[in-house]
């Protein structure tokens, strides 16, 4: 059973499922008008926590420091709406009941079973009396935050709270990169060297070594002689061959940058006569 002098370890604490998995940190606590007990607490699901769900504290435990609900992430997060601005009206804890499969009747929500007008619901510390103005038990949202001197947990201190700003970090695709081959065609001019026959015409004098062969023959007679000529040509043949290897890499940049948010916190001033401030 969870009671008001739970409160403190209730509002930031983990709640988890009945396996232990985390569904969020609670956010605030409402409290019931007609018994003064917790009701109602909110779960900061989404990411960075910013959609808060309503789950049913009657069927919730404290184990340690963790709140237990034996509901999934998936269903707190499919809740009914309910703005938690300190105030549940009868119609919206109606809808908050039904969708947890709980009767509302055992929980003082239907007619009489309020304790003040006949939309009298459920409210924090804080609130004047009974009745339908509503406010937060804890937490760090709008609202009554802390213990005020008409609330039924008060003591001789009140709570100052503030936020704090929680940044983390997502990551999102920011573009991409691609190798792409194609062919050019370029001119290349490489050097050959080549060779070829020319004729060349040797006159030599009839001596006595070369008498028998000029003297072979007729003496006066019509003849031809040939010669073929040879030459080089260049011949081109081309053949592909890898010269390189390319690939696209990734490397990880890390740099800083400012988030600026406004942020609450509450102040507490002094009234009285006789009173010094020793803070």
């Amino acid at each position: 059973m969870i009671g008001t002098e739970h409160l403190q370890t209730i509002v930031g604490s983990n709640a988890v499922d009945n396996d232990g998995d985390k569904l969020g940190k609670i956010g605030n606590v409402y409290l019931d008008d007609r018994t003064g007990e917790p009701a109602w607490a909110t779960v900061n699901t989404g990411l960075f926590g910013t959609k808060e769900s309503f789950v049913p504290l009657a069927t919730a435990r404290l184990e340690g420091d963790q709140l237990v609900v034996p509901f999934d992430k998936a269903t707190i997060k499919d809740a009914p709406k309910v703005a938690d601005d300190g105030h549940i009206g009868d119609d919206e804890q109606e809808e908050l009941y039904r969708y947890y499969g709980l009767s509302s009747a055992g929980y003082g929500t239907e007619g009489t079973n309020y304790a003040g007008t006949a939309d009298a619901g459920t409210s924090g510390v804080g609130t004047q009396g009974v009745g339908s103005e509503r406010g937060f038990a804890a937490g760090n949202e709008a609202g009554t935050v802390g213990h005020d001197t008409s609330g039924p947990t008060t003591d001789n201190a009140m709570t100052r709270s503030e936020e704090q700003l929680r940044v983390g970090t997502e990551t999102q695709e920011k573009g991409r990169a691609r190798l792409r081959k194609y062919v050019v065609t370029e001119q290349e001019t490489v050097t050959v060297p080549v060779q070829r026959e020319e004729v060349r015409i040797e006159r030599e004098p009839i001596t006595d070594a070369n008498r028998g062969e000029a003297l072979d023959g007729p003496a006066i007679s019509e003849e031809e002689h040939e010669v073929v000529l040879h030459e080089e040509r260049p011949v081109v043949q081309k053949e592909a061959v890898p010269v390189e290897r390319v690939r696209l890499d990734k490397e990880t940049v890390t740099e800083q940058r400012q988030v600026t948010e406004e942020v609450r916190k509450e102040q507490i001033d002094t009234d009285g006569d006789g009173v010094t401030d020793r803070g």
